[in-house]
């Protein structure tokens, strides 16, 4: 008579684990002393360096400042609109009161350059082109004064001094200007810097 015959003993398991899902290394305890048991891995980015914190490398370089970012178009076209506007007032005061003043040339400048950069930007452009029409706007202030002084004094229109005599008023403003014409016009180009850099 034969005697039945015993199933085979199944493999043992390391660590006393059991096999799942025919994985025959489910369940097993990480080998003492491995660091990194447990820890699940990362999604693969292609990037040696993900995950990693700025200024882990002794002697690597800081991160480059961001990029000034703006509009040139836009700012350069707010220094026009805002010179254009200041150089009206600029030259209203100054005929009114028929004297030039260094703070309102100082305004216009600042307000040109601030306003401009507001707009378009820490942009160095624009920061130029607003010294530009700063420059422009106190000149062209000064003609404005210039003409309402002399359309006072001829008892004649202000648009007929300004736009039909316009190369006689050029004439008088070379003959009257000084040391503080000029110093007034420096003083816009310099002030519009100062307006973009407080916009800034």
């Amino acid at each position: 008579m034969s005697q039945p015959v015993q199933p085979p003993n199944p493999p043992q398991q390391p660590y006393g684990g059991q096999p799942a899902d025919g994985n025959p290394y489910a369940g097993q305890q990480p080998a003492p002393g491995n660091p990194y048991a447990g820890q699940q891995p990362g999604a693969p980015t292609g990037n040696p360096f993900a995950g990693q914190q700025p200024g882990q490398f002794a002697g690597g370089f800081p991160p480059a400042p961001p990029a000034p970012r703006g509009n040139v178009g836009l700012g350069v076209l707010t220094a026009l609109g805002t010179a254009i506007v200041a150089a009206i007032l600029y030259g209203v005061i100054a005929g009114s009161i028929e004297r030039e003043v260094g703070y309102a040339a100082i305004g216009v400048g600042f307000l040109v350059g601030f306003a401009a950069s507001k707009v378009g930007g820490p942009l160095p452009a624009v920061g130029a082109a607003s010294a530009v029409f700063s420059l422009g706007a106190v000149f062209l202030g000064q003609l404005v004064a210039m003409s309402m002084i002399l359309a006072d004094g001829l008892g004649v229109g202000f648009s007929e001094v300004f736009f039909e005599h316009f190369g006689d008023v050029l004439d008088v403003w070379k003959q009257e200007a000084d040391f503080m014409t000029y110093l007034f016009l420096l003083l816009g180009p310099v002030a519009a810097f100062g307006g973009a850099r407080k916009a800034a």
